[in-house]
């Protein structure tokens, strides 16, 4: 499966602010005239130019790539993320990696098999007692607990101990420049994946819940009220993953904690809207698994290219 997208030239996680457009030939030129250098500048920043990304089933050579994605969610909460990047990798029978599709001969990449997304779901009811599951488990409670009321705490924390219903945590991330087309074919794979493993009876199979964590941000002067965050209109939010909109709309239990003493901007990185000033949020949802029919029609609808 492959989407094309438009990447900045200057690359991945590159600061435009912080690139050298400095030579020993052009220096004194460059410094008689800041604001050419500036429009300059400027127009390198917007260039664009078209890549086409594939996916591929999960190896042991995407651990640092995985890791490095699931840090970019967990910031530093006290969720052991290698634990987690080893599980996602022994159960490769479920999830993909988005990979560039093809890299030229003369680009400026250093890894041509970077990891730019990927996506999977670990059966946290089969995955019961170990510890990076706990952990992550006890994150979001403990959220919960704050955030919500006592009976919603109460409800997340009975569907995350009723052994007869098991629930799945859905992951998926990718870098913010790789567009949402992409995670239509994403996870279309994904359900069939988890279908032919519920046949075959592997791990991970059937989930009757499916429970995400989504990177959202929310703009400063907007508060939200600590006793009803589920009554704020999810369009206070914006979902670094737009797709994320269409789960939202189908949770039957949501809220939002802030993480912003956790990171420095909305990504732990450099990004923003149109220089409004956003604060990093992250939204849990529990979205019961006969609604991911649903999900996948609206995705089809605004998804498909």
């Amino acid at each position: 499966m492959a989407s094309s997208a438009k990447r900045r030239a200057v690359g991945l996680g590159d600061n435009p602010g912080e690139k050298d457009h400095s030579s020993d030939e052009e220096s004194e030129e460059e410094e008689e005239s800041g604001e050419e250098e500036s429009g300059d500048s400027e127009e390198e920043i917007n260039e664009e130019v078209l890549v086409d990304f594939e996916a591929h089933s999960i190896t042991h050579n995407d651990f640092n790539g995985i890791k490095k994605l699931l840090q970019q969610l967990f910031l530093k909460a006290h969720v052991n993320t290698a634990d987690i990047t080893d599980l996602i990798i022994q159960q490769n029978h479920i999830g993909s990696v988005i990979r560039q599709a093809e890299v030229p001969e003369d680009s400026d990449d250093d890894d041509p098999d970077e990891v730019f997304g990927f996506i999977s779901m670990i059966n946290l009811t089969e995955r019961k007692g170990l510890q990076c599951v706990e952990e992550l488990k006890e994150l979001v409670l403990d959220q919960c607990h704050r955030s919500c009321s006592e009976a919603e705490a109460e409800r997340l924390e009975k569907a995350l101990s009723d052994s007869s219903k098991s629930v799945g945590l859905l992951l998926s991330e990718r870098f913010i420049n790789v567009p949402p087309q992409i995670a239509l074919p994403l996870h279309k794979q994904l359900q069939e994946e988890m279908s032919e493993a519920q046949r075959t009876n592997k791990p991970s199979g059937r989930c009757h819940y499916c429970l995400m964590i989504s990177k959202t941000c929310k703009e400063v002067s907007k508060n939200i009220s600590r006793s009803g965050p589920q009554a704020v209109p999810k369009d206070e939010f914006v979902f670094v993953n737009a797709e994320e909109e269409f789960f939202y709309e189908q949770a039957e239990l949501r809220f939002h904690y802030s993480v912003e003493e956790e990171a420095d901007s909305c990504l732990s990185g450099r990004w923003s809207f149109d220089d409004v000033p956003m604060k990093p949020f992250r939204t849990v949802m529990l979205i019961p698994s006969d609604k991911i029919p649903v999900i996948m029609d609206k995705l089809k609808e605004y998804l498909t290219i």
